[in-house]
This record gives C-alpha cells, structure tokens and sequence, in this order.
C-alpha cells in the first residue's frame, strides 16, 4: 500500500512486557470504568449496591456498547418507514441555532437513510435558513456543513449541540452570513458510529435529499450543493461526494471541500494507535466502525469489552483525556496478536478507504504539512486516485499540523465555495499547491 508500511505493536516500555502490561491495563481499565461510567457518562447505568464485583463483569453482547439512548421519542422512526425511500423526511420540530447573528429559522429533521450494509435507518439533521429573502441568481444554495463529531455519545451530535445557546460552529455562520441555507447532518448515524465512511455519506446525502426535496422547508429541488468538513467532518464529506454517483445521482451536487482527512485509516496505526493522546480517538474510532460492522467486536478481549462500555456515551474531550492517561493500542484489547492483519479488518479497512470510486464534481482539499496524527500521505493518494479517474481536484497544503491548518484553511475553502455557487466553473484537471 502507498506510503502504508504498517508495524506489528510492541512493547517499548524498558523492563515491562506485554504481560506485565495487560495485567496494568486491567486494573487501570477496571478503575476508569468504575469512575467514568458511574460518576461522568450521562445516562450509564448503576451496578446494584453491594455488588462491586460487577465492574469486572465482562458482557459480549453489542448491544451494551451502543449509545445510551435519547428519551426523546421524535428519534423513534415511525412503524413502516423502512418501506420509505433514503431521504424521505419522517418526523420533523424546531431545532437548535446555537449562536449565530443571522437570524434563521431552524428545522430538526428525522430521516431515512441506509446504514453501511444497505440496511434501512433513521438520521438526523438540523436544517438552518436565514430569514432574508435569497436574491442571488437562481436557487438559495445549501452548505452541508459536516462538523467533526469524533464521539460515541448521543449527546454530543450536532443536533443536541445546537439546543445549546452557548454552542456555536465558525463553518456553520460563515455561509450563513452569505445567506446560504445551511444543513447540519448527525452524520454518524444511529449509532454514533464514529469514522464509518460509507454510513456517514449516506447520511449526508438523504439529509439533502430531505432538505431539498420537502417543499415547505423552503428551499428548491434544483439547489446548488456543497459538502464540507473538516477531520471527522472530512470523513463524511467525501464519502457524500465519493457515493453521490450512484446513490443520490439526482442531487445537484455542484462542489466538495474539505480538509484533514483520514482517508486511510491502515496510516493511523503509525500515527495515533496507542502513541499519544490521539489514541482514545483512535480507539473511539475504532469502536465506531465496529457498530456499523459488529463481526469485528468478536476480536474484542474481556480488556475491549471493558473499555467500549464505558466509553460508549464519550464526547471528544473525554476520548482525548481517556487516551492521554491510558494511550492503549488496539492490539492489547484484542484476543489475536495482530487484529488488523486479519481478512475481516483488512476487508472493512479496505471498503471504508476513500478513492476506490471518482465523485463527479469538483473537489478543493486541503492538509497541513507538518501533520503529527493524519498523514499527508493519506490526502496525497486520495488525490492521485481521484485525478487517475478524471476527478477534477484542488489539493493546497499549508504549514501547520492539524489544529492549526483547521483555521487556516478556512478562508481558501469559503472562496473556493463561493466561486462554485456564483457559477464559476472549477479549473479543469488536477493541480496543487504546497505539495512536493
């Protein structure tokens, strides 16, 4: 694989081995769950009084690491909507804004969608439009905005997180204030199943669908589309663009944009896989995708079990604390020595790759050069791919590591947008800047 020479993990700790290391990782484990899922974790159960010795016991059935569910009931799909078309709109209510100075009118929407095994399922998205009248050419254009959710909770979806008043998104106001309509999908799904590529594409796709194709929303079928993200978002983006030719074809879909992404997550193992404070995003990561393909949680050890069930409702911030005071590798949670040199991983590794199908409207990307956690290599090959099959793509690397280029990229991926929407036509062919 191109720039992907992966390593088996070993022990680097002088004098500790990998048993002495799994005998720490219990007791560190056994001590985390007990703190985080009886004192932090919203909604995590309690073990009955007087039986601690429930914190070891080890369930191995998927359900108990899947998100604690809402107690809203808006998020239960009406019965027979898996009869319904991906994007029909099942339930929708006023949703959140956060904060914004563009006054909007804001819609929560439920919506089928398909999972990453062509099953029916329920997303949800949060529609926002400005109250002014769209005077520009043509349609009001729509922005998906795919923010990086990186988390397993429910709680910390996009959709809960404009019902915030103190919650804001710079990549949400920026088009807003241009007068764009912009959709926020909870792009993970019904799982939370954090960088699951393909169900997050869907999801992007049927909340336009949604969004486009319900009159009273207030937009127009033929409304011209961009996705765009960032990290996480980046996931979700350019899989809507990757899958859009043959899933949602009738969408006018007129542009892509995103930046940081992990496009391979076969790098990340060099990178994130127990190394730093990246590595509890890795493992939420991980553990994401497994929800969407539970044939991999049967790798899991008792340690696996363990760590995915309280971990199950973290948000960002406490998947970043995990792994900076447990950098774990994923080998050590599994029961075979190298879990992802099996024909199970490497297959799901390979379906969730960006670059195996050319998208049909332009693509602007953008990476930082001296990035730590997601590999430039990763966005390199991405573009290589893409241009091999006649994808039109701009690729701009900019010094900076991956917090930072996320600021910096901003202004070069709003100008990009706005001259796509304004109908300038994307350069043709491929061409970079910064790469090389």
């Amino acid at each position: 694989m191109r720039g992907s020479k992966r390593k088996r993990w070993v022990s680097t700790g002088p004098g500790i081995g990998r048993a002495a290391r799994r005998a720490v990782l219990l007791a560190v484990v056994t001590c985390l769950g007990a703190a985080l899922s009886f004192a932090v974790l919203p909604g995590a159960d309690r073990p009955p009084a007087g039986q601690p010795g429930e914190l070891l016991h080890t369930s191995r059935d998927p359900a108990t690491v899947m998100p604690t569910p809402l107690d809203d009931r808006f998020y239960l799909p009406p019965p027979g909507y898996e009869r319904t078309e991906p994007g029909t709109l099942l339930a929708s209510r006023v949703g959140g804004t956060g904060l914004t100075a563009t006054p909007v009118l804001s819609t929560e929407m439920l919506i089928r969608s398909t999972d990453a095994k062509g099953r029916p399922v329920a997303v949800v998205a949060t529609l926002l439009v400005p109250y002014s009248t769209w005077t520009g050419p043509g349609p009001r254009p729509l922005i998906s905005s795919n923010v990086a959710i990186d988390s397993l909770g429910h709680t910390c979806a996009p959709s809960q997180q404009l019902k915030n008043s103190r919650s804001t998104d710079l990549a949400a106001q920026i088009p807003l204030s241009k007068n764009y309509a912009v959709l926020v999908p909870d792009h993970q799904g019904p799982r939370q199943a954090y960088a699951a590529g393909v169900m997050a594409g869907h999801a992007v796709l049927d909340s336009v669908r949604a969004a486009v194709g319900t009159p009273h929303l207030g937009l127009d079928p033929a409304a011209p589309t961009i996705v765009t993200g960032y990290s996480g978002g980046a996931i979700a983006s350019g899989w809507a663009a990757q899958l859009a030719p043959k899933y949602a074809p009738e969408l006018n879909l007129v542009g892509a944009v995103f930046g940081g992404v992990p496009a391979d997550f076969e790098m990340l193992l060099e990178t994130m896989n127990g190394r730093n404070a990246a590595s509890g995003v890795f493992l939420a990561a991980t553990l994401g995708v497994a929800r969407e393909y539970p044939e991999m949680m049967w790798l899991f050890n008792d340690h696996g079990w363990r760590l995915a069930q309280f971990a199950k409702d973290l948000c960002f911030a406490g998947l970043a604390v995990l792994g900076a005071i447990v950098p774990v590798p994923v080998e050590m949670l599994a029961n075979v020595p190298d879990p992802t040199a099996t024909p199970m991983i490497q297959r799901i590794l390979a379906e969730n790759r960006l670059g195996a199908a050319a998208p049909r409207v332009p693509v602007f990307m953008y990476h930082g050069a001296n990035e730590v956690w997601i590999p430039l290599k990763g966005a390199e090959n991405l573009y290589d791919d893409w241009c091999a099959q006649g994808v039109s793509v701009r690729l701009e690397v900019y010094l900076g590591e991956h917090v930072i280029v996320g600021a910096t990229g901003i202004p070069g991926a709003n100008a990009w947008i706005d001259e796509r929407l304004a109908g300038k036509p994307a350069p043709s062919g491929c061409s970079s800047f910064g790469l090389r």
